[in-house]
């Protein structure tokens, strides 16, 4: 098997920053002036489900609400970051804030703020329930509504008088995002563009295309909550090829390789190294 694996394939800056912070936080906690409390995360740190199992081994809690704080722990604000409510609960909780906001996420909520100070209509591209688009949303100073696709966007009511701020989740796809700008400037008088979907993404959804169009099949390596990895495995799979996006190298299966010489293998930004170097392993072993 010729295994063709991404060179972009894994932990993206924001991801490797957040984890630093948690780690940080660990060994504090182990050291001379250890304080009491626990090391807590506001929601999975990251979308990886080994990544989230080792920590929880390590003793690090994942709250779901600030009610769950107390006052002696350290509360460390996810990658994907948290709305502008929960911050303000967080802070008031008593515990230690770590931001682990990806700088990205964090440039990009800001933006919004500014974007939409004076009442301007949010128009965010993203998955409405993702724990990253809340936060977005709940930067916007005016009205607000998310939509998934191009379809979605055309059945919201747009008054075209109106001032509009159109932005994306930092990990969409840039082609669609760019496809959907340009149809909005037929419509829309009044309409500001925030360039929000991040480097990292762009480069892995880029790699992953052109992997795609090179082999007979792709292997998309990630957590499944992880909205990133999955449109890695929606770009790859546009080629026309089988993709499978699967969490670890178990989930593989031979017989989908048979007569299909040529593999391309990448990962979601939030996957590490060692679940890639299995699959690239097994894939290899055919």
């Amino acid at each position: 098997m010729n295994v063709r694996r991404a060179k972009t394939a894994g932990f993206c800056m924001g991801v490797s920053l957040a984890l630093q912070k948690l780690n940080t936080a660990l060994e504090r906690r182990t050291g001379p002036d250890a304080g009491t409390g626990r090391i807590c995360t506001l929601g999975p740190i990251i979308h990886n489900p080994q990544v989230l199992a080792e920590y929880e081994a390590r003793g690090v809690v994942c709250v779901n609400d600030p009610s769950q704080l107390r006052q002696d722990d350290v509360a460390v604000i996810r990658a994907h970051g948290i709305t502008r409510q929960v911050e303000q609960a967080v802070c008031a909780s008593g515990a230690t804030v770590v931001d682990a906001t990806c700088p990205k996420v964090k440039k990009a909520q800001l933006s919004i703020a500014r974007a939409t100070s004076r009442g301007a209509t949010l128009l965010l591209f993203g998955e409405e329930d993702h724990p990253e688009v809340r936060g977005l949303i709940s930067y916007a100073c005016g009205p607000a509504h998310v939509f998934g696709n191009a379809g979605e966007l055309a059945a919201l009511p747009l008054d075209p008088a109106q001032p509009y701020v159109l932005a994306s989740q930092t990990t969409q796809d840039r082609e669609i995002f760019t496809s959907i700008h340009e149809s909005l400037s037929h419509t829309l008088d009044d309409l500001t563009v925030l360039s929000t979907i991040c480097d990292a993404t762009r480069e892995r959804q880029e790699e992953a295309r052109n992997i795609a169009s090179s082999v007979d099949v792709m292997v998309v390596v990630g957590g499944r909550q992880s909205g990133n990895t999955r449109r890695l495995a929606d770009v790859a799979a546009l080629n026309g090829i089988a993709t499978y996006h699967v969490e670890s190298a178990e989930e593989l299966e031979s017989k989908n390789f048979t007569n299909k010489p040529r593999v391309g293998l990448t990962a979601g930004a939030s996957t590490p190294k060692s679940l890639i170097d299995a699959a690239e392993k097994w894939l290899s072993s055919l």
